[in-house]
């Protein structure tokens, strides 16, 4: 179907979308015909950058409620537990470490605001180098804490508090300890795959600050990465309190 406007031209009918402008011919870019100049990281389906950042940044906010639903449902696991079994949950924490807890939890605050500084510098058109220099320092922090989780581990495996056949318990309630212990390496243990996959994410997106693919204009993945690294330093601000300090009023009174 072909529609007649008031000047004679005739355009095609393109539904649902609006009708397409004749072809600029040459000589008539000085009119006021000339294209729009793309940037050369906008993608086809965009309309512009920003469209392009919100609708990448809506995609990492969907994908992150999926995460929380997951967490969520160890959580409500650990609540359940830990209303049938209060004073083993009690018993259990006390003999984790909170001084390296603490430690890994000041170590993600740190790791956060490294990240943004990342994001930051990125926006700005920071140097490569200094975008590089955050992202360096995110990755030394998401180390330090796999390695603080790697000397507490190394200590349950020493003292057999790993469940399963050779679990060890000197306290009052082996069973429920157990289940604590269970609990615990569960939710720590996914934590910490998550820290290492962000840790793979971060080294990519350093490579990429180093060959200077990040400028005002196109910061997309270091964004969409910050909004991940956060999300997993925000769910061990929920681990570290629920495992590490429910057992300090136990230790208190023995």
């Amino acid at each position: 179907m072909r529609w007649a406007l008031s000047n004679g031209h005739t355009h095609a009918e393109h539904y649902p979308g609006p009708l397409h402008n004749p072809p600029v011919k040459k000589g008539e870019a000085h009119k006021g015909h000339e294209p729009h100049a793309h940037h050369p990281k906008l993608q086809h389906h965009f309309d512009d950058m920003d469209q392009q950042l919100e609708a990448s940044t809506l995609g990492m906010w969907v994908f992150l409620v999926t995460e929380i639903m997951f967490f969520g449902g160890l959580f409500m696991a650990y609540l359940m537990y830990r209303w049938a079994n209060p004073s083993a949950f009690q018993e259990a924490s006390a003999h984790l470490n909170k001084a390296w807890g603490g430690a890994n939890t000041v170590i993600l605050i740190v790791s956060s605001l490294t990240m943004a500084m990342a994001v930051r510098s990125a926006q700005t058109s920071a140097k490569p180098k200094t975008q590089v220099m955050w992202l360096v320092l995110t990755m030394i922090f998401g180390t330090a804490f796999l390695g603080v989780k790697y000397i507490e581990y190394s200590d349950k495996f020493t003292h057999h508090l790993v469940p399963g056949p050779h679990f060890q318990w000197p306290g009052q309630y082996p069973a429920g300890a157990e289940i604590f212990y269970s609990l615990y390496f569960v939710m720590t243990g996914l934590h910490a795959v998550h820290m290492i996959i962000g840790l793979g994410i971060m080294a990519t997106i350093a490579v990429m600050a180093w060959r200077g693919k990040f400028d005002g204009d196109y910061y997309t993945p270091v964004e969409v990465s910050g909004l991940y690294w956060h999300f997993v330093d925000i769910v061990w601000i929920f681990l570290f309190p629920l495992l590490y300090l429910i057992g300090a009023h136990y230790a208190a009174g023995h």
